[in-house]
């Protein structure tokens, strides 16, 4: 997919993108490219889609997540900044963290979070449950973003207490998913869930592999 496609298909799905965020867009895929031949942030076989599988496959919950102006938003088991970098340049207005456990991603991410120039975002080695044990960020959040990462149980038990009343949790996930909902709503009664199937225009790949974003609120902390 070329930048040209790329900000064409964006552009047709709501998710607008100035000369300028397309710029730090160019950079950060190409510096994903670069990076991956030392340490493994994505498939290497997906070396030359990073824009539409990787990139636009983050940028979609701007689709259909409604994100409040200067929300705080973190993203756990970042790997390469995914979904958190794109959403960052695409909404200079968020508060970004990154996090994962892997310390020698999380050195690039940062290298690649300072390459944006943008501030308030940050890339730290931690593991989700570890930091909130830390009180100072009990109840801060009002997103958490995770693309690929254990099962919804698993995620939720981990940033229960990062979020605050009214906070979303955004998984990025794909396939069959009723397991894994059914054990979520069993721990959780309260847990309100809404699976989204992605449908982009002018690429079909999302449909074709039953991609999906699953948005959880209104569990019980």
């Amino acid at each position: 997919m070329t930048l040209l496609e790329f900000w064409t298909i964006c552009s047709s799905n709501n998710i607008v993108l100035d000369k300028e965020q397309m710029k730090m867009i160019e950079r950060y895929a190409d510096e994903i490219k670069y990076w991956n031949n030392n340490v493994n942030l994505i498939s290497r076989q997906e070396e030359d889609q990073i824009l539409e599988k990787h990139i636009l496959h983050s940028l979609v919950i701007l689709k259909y997540v409604d994100i409040k102006h200067k929300a705080r938003c973190i993203d756990i088991g970042t790997g390469a900044g995914l979904p958190g970098i794109p959403l960052k340049i695409a909404r200079n207005d968020l508060e970004m963290l990154l996090i994962d456990s892997i310390q020698k991603k999380i050195k690039i991410t940062s290298m690649f979070a300072k390459h944006t120039g943008l501030k308030k975002i940050d890339a730290v080695s931690i593991r989700a449950e570890d930091l909130a044990n830390q009180n100072k960020y009990h109840n801060y959040y009002d997103f958490v973003f995770a693309r690929a990462v254990k099962k919804i149980l698993t995620v939720l038990n981990w940033v229960k207490p990062l979020l605050n009343k009214e906070g979303l949790i955004v998984f990025l996930k794909g396939g069959n998913l009723n397991d894994e909902i059914e054990e979520a709503k069993k721990y959780y009664p309260d847990l309100s869930v809404n699976e989204i199937n992605i449908k982009i225009n002018g690429y079909q790949w999302f449909e074709e592999n039953e991609k999906k974003i699953v948005i959880c609120s209104g569990f019980r902390l």
